[in-house]
């Protein structure tokens, strides 16, 4: 099924799904695709695609971009409370522009953006994972929306907002029927332009790339709610932050992407993109930061699975543990889940959680957290 196809079949999900103000709860089964389907290559007419010549400009770049295909302001990190009861959570915010062309309707209702909201607490200690997903249009209702100064993006009542004119601090509000979060976000590491100044290049065509950047490292403080119990918490967290309209090649069925935060004070990213046979493609990339930030490349990281586990929902087999190795930086890493069921079996699959890493740069040993996400695989296939 090539992914034009399946990228129209996503967006007719999520329509459907916001016209029916539906709002998927945990345990609520939904039909469900995959979401390296919404960045295919096909690009839709009228629509832009992503300028190597551009560079993200602030704050602006912090706001919506409706007139690409699809973006997300994607918050993921790794808590702790006063006794060092460990959590994961993210919490994202994507937009899908439906057509190039405004809608010719001029109903308060009439619109080309739809909104999806996910939202997921790992309670390592209490062995849960808990997830959910929202959806509302665009348009003049505001039901749902992004803007750049202040920061603010919104779903219904799940919002991430600034408090002051910038970007941060951000506050992260959303609750579902039995779990949520309210957090604070402090100014830390970034932002860090990812690939070429932040065009990230992901297929060989015009236009298969992104614009990207991260905030590498976010003090996070604030409460997780767990059913009646609010739990106190700090921590880190991480944001990704992207646009574009046909960042996928057409070889590409999915990729594993790692956020990884060390004890020696640096940040590693890397996504791996894999092909249908499952080799890597060599436009996987990343970024190392710290005394002398650089960019890695596909021949910069040696990745290899170590450990899997089979979703008893859908199916799939995921690779959760790893082995990283950065040799020009003297990085050998072991990235292992927290908790084997963090699989986001939404109205979109993938899987989503908090890691532990353990390991050496130049032999001295160094510790960290982070998030490692991974798409496109499927029922009864063998992972790499």
């Amino acid at each position: 099924m090539s992914f034009r196809f399946v990228g129209l079949l996503v967006i007719i999900v999520v329509v459907a799904a916001a016209l029916l103000g539906r709002s998927a709860k945990d345990g609520e089964k939904a039909p469900t695709l995959a979401v390296s389907s919404l960045l295919g290559d096909g690009a839709d007419a009228g629509l832009r695609v992503a300028d190597p010549l551009y560079r993200p400009e602030f704050p602006r770049d912090h706001g919506a971009h409706p007139d690409f295909r699809s973006e997300w302001w994607y918050f993921t990190g790794n808590l702790q409370d006063p006794r060092g009861r460990p959590f994961g959570f993210q919490f994202t915010i994507f937009r899908f522009a439906l057509s190039g062309q405004s809608p010719a309707r001029s109903s308060n209702w009439a619109t080309r953006q739809v909104w999806m909201a996910h939202l997921a607490v790992t309670d390592v200690a209490g062995r849960r994972f808990l997830r959910a997903e929202r959806f509302a249009r665009g348009g003049k209702m505001a039901l749902a929306g992004a803007t750049a100064a202040p920061f603010s993006a919104w779903v219904g009542p799940w919002s991430m907002r600034s408090e002051e004119s910038g970007f941060l601090p951000i506050e992260l509000s959303a609750e579902a029927e039995d779990f949520g979060l309210r957090l604070r976000l402090a100014p830390g590491t970034g932002p860090v332009l990812q690939g070429e100044d932040g065009y990230s290049r992901k297929g060989p065509g015009v236009g298969n790339a992104s614009h990207y950047y991260s905030y590498t490292r976010l003090p996070a403080s604030g409460e997780i709610l767990l059913g009646d119990e609010v739990v106190p918490v700090e921590g880190d967290a991480w944001l990704d932050r992207e646009w574009g309209t046909s960042a996928l090649g057409p070889d590409v069925h999915g990729w594993d992407w790692f956020s990884l935060q060390l004890t020696d004070g640096t940040e590693l990213m890397f996504y791996q993109l894999r092909r249908g046979d499952g080799t890597a493609d060599p436009l996987s990339a990343g970024s190392v930061t710290g005394p002398v930030p650089r960019q890695l490349d596909y021949s910069d990281v040696d990745l290899s699975p170590q450990r899997h586990w089979r979703s008893p929902d859908t199916g799939v087999r995921y690779p959760v543990a790893w082995q990283l190795a950065v040799p020009s930086e003297g990085l050998r890493l072991s990235v292992e889940a927290l908790l084997d069921p963090q699989e986001m079996d939404l109205s979109v699959n993938y899987w989503e959680g908090a890691v532990r890493v353990v390991g050496s740069r130049a032999g001295v040993p160094v510790e960290g957290r982070g998030y490692l996400e991974m798409t496109g695989y499927e029922a009864g296939e063998v992972s790499p």
